[in-house]
């Protein structure tokens, strides 16, 4: 439920969470087994969303950076996972859902039941269609290129982001902390008023 309110009636398109005619686009680079970034989603983004996001002022765009998952394997099958709900417009509940029940770190919780679990949690996704696209080798190659835009952006490490105007260029964003929105609320004004 907490998921659900906090991301309702907020256009999703694939991997983006937003209007798309929103000034100021975030790229937020996650892995789903990373604890920064759970305390980042439980924290800041908690603000972010409903200050910036819900009111059109925001976009933001989640790529894929491996850092916390042990097996090359495991990282693609479940960021995978979360892209193939975003066919569907609900990537944003997927990876919301992953975070708020993320298991423990080196224990290899990440099983197809437990991949199937989550999604049978996010109302009105289609399980047929979800598990189908999970097959799309389009989602694959998205998970590689992000790593090449991580790597191109000097980031080894997750969380990682990039600010700027949508459509723009980018430039990285340095935060004093994932859990208090100040570091991030002062970006993503900086980028308004320009």
């Amino acid at each position: 439920p907490e998921v659900s309110s906090l991301l309702a009636r907020i256009p999703q398109s694939g991997n983006t969470l937003g209007s798309p005619t929103a000034p100021v686009t975030l790229q937020y680079f996650g892995d789903l087994e990373c604890p920064i970034c759970k305390d980042f989603t439980k924290g800041a983004l908690q603000t972010l969303i409903p200050k910036y996001v819900r009111t059109g002022k925001l976009r933001i765009e989640y790529r894929n950076l491996e850092t916390a998952t042990k097996e090359q394997e495991t990282f693609k099958t479940q960021q995978v996972a979360a892209l193939a709900a975003g066919k569907q417009q609900k990537m944003w509940n997927y990876l919301e859902l992953f975070y708020h029940e993320q298991g423990e770190e080196n224990t290899e919780y990440v099983t197809e039941q437990y991949l199937r679990g989550l999604a049978q949690q996010v109302a009105g996704l289609s399980l047929p269609s979800w598990t189908a696209a999970r097959n799309d080798p389009q989602y694959a190659s998205t998970v590689t290129s992000d790593a090449q835009a991580a790597n191109n952006a000097g980031f080894t490490g997750t969380p990682s982001f990039l600010i700027g105007k949508t459509g723009g260029p980018t430039q990285k964003l340095e935060y004093q902390s994932l859990t208090d929105p100040s570091s991030f609320e002062a970006a993503i004004e900086k980028q308004l008023k320009r």
